[in-house]
């Protein structure tokens, strides 16, 4: 527990909350040269990048609009009574600079500033970012020894290739991780798969390593308490990443994506799978895809960092018991 006000965000009953810089959370921005960096527990981190975008782009402004929205999360969860940031050390540490030019350069940075992280034993919270942002984070956390992942998304991202042989796409990122050995595909979890489909490589591919899909149709059949009781099963007592798409959840409660598909879970479901992760190895998480060009209103962004709240609160729980 860290009693320091150093670490903790900024009260709206001090500065209202529509004012002054945006952090995420409103949490002190320490970069990672700060000399203070290595006391973090958890670190908010922006991945402005969405050059694996195959359809409508926009995912490279989120950190920003996600920043902005989470002026609005206060202190305490609603149920748990959790207070994550009196609970463990957190602050936002800035963006990953990448270069919107190179796709590889993206990724080595990308991993490199993870490195970071993990070097000071600094669990990462991310904010992308498109959903190939995950694949250099893996390569970090997972270079050691491959992790479990359970994964939020209307679309599995296994695909081999693109446009005849683009390997390095939001749609690819989880194909390469269990090709580079970042993942064990028998402790991955793929939760709310639906729409129209090109074919079924995506779906032989999980098959064949042994991933488990849960469709969107099973997911509404069981109800959340009894697929989320599988995917804890699956992720077992191991290190799991935890790996978020907001296109998980249906368009209408999440209309600012770049390949919504409709028929998934509404905004309270969205945080009930959060919730029901309680007690997992998280060894971090991200939340991608939010799209500004796409969320006129701002309420996808407010549900992403809402979300990400409940991620912060399951981690707050890992961190006590480390």
């Amino acid at each position: 527990m860290t009693s320091d006000p150093f670490f903790h965000p900024v009260s709206g009953f001090d500065l209202p909350r529509f004012a002054g810089i945006p952090t995420f959370m409103r949490l002190p921005h320490l970069a990672p040269e700060h000399p203070r960096f290595g006391e973090l527990d958890v670190a908010l981190v922006g991945v402005p990048w969405d050059s694996g975008t195959t359809n409508r782009p926009g995912p490279r402004h989120g950190p920003r609009q996600l920043r902005d929205a989470s002026t609005m999360i206060r202190a305490e969860h609603p149920v748990s009574g959790m207070r994550p940031f009196e609970a463990m050390a957190c602050a936002d540490v800035g963006d990953v600079a990448p270069n919107p030019a190179d796709i590889q350069e993206s990724m080595a940075r990308i991993t490199a500033f993870y490195d970071q992280l993990l070097a000071a034993d600094i669990l990462p919270l991310t904010a992308g970012g498109d959903h190939l942002s995950s694949l250099p984070i893996l390569r970090s956390l997972g270079r050691k020894a491959p992790l479990g992942m359970i994964h939020f998304d209307s679309h599995t991202d296994l695909f081999h290739s693109y446009f005849g042989g683009t390997m390095y796409t939001h749609g690819t990122p989880f194909r390469r991780a269990v090709e580079e050995g970042l993942l064990d595909p028998e402790r991955v979890v793929m939760i709310g798969i639906r729409g129209t489909a090109y074919d079924t490589e995506d779906k032989d591919f999980a098959k064949s390593v042994g991933i488990r899909i849960v469709t969107i149709e099973e997911f509404h059949d069981r109800g959340v308490a009894d697929v989320m009781q599988e995917a804890r099963a699956i992720a077992g007592d191991a290190p799991t990443y935890v790996s978020y798409d907001i296109d998980f959840v249906d368009p209408t409660f999440a209309p600012g994506t770049g390949t919504p598909e409709v028929g998934g879970p509404n905004s309270y479901q969205a945080l009930q799978v959060v919730r029901a992760l309680d007690g997992l190895n998280i060894v971090g998480a991200d939340m991608v895809e939010v799209s500004p060009p796409f969320d006129a209103s701002g309420g996808t962004a407010f549900l992403a960092v809402s979300i990400m709240f409940e991620l912060l609160c399951i981690m707050a729980g890992r961190v006590a018991t480390r």
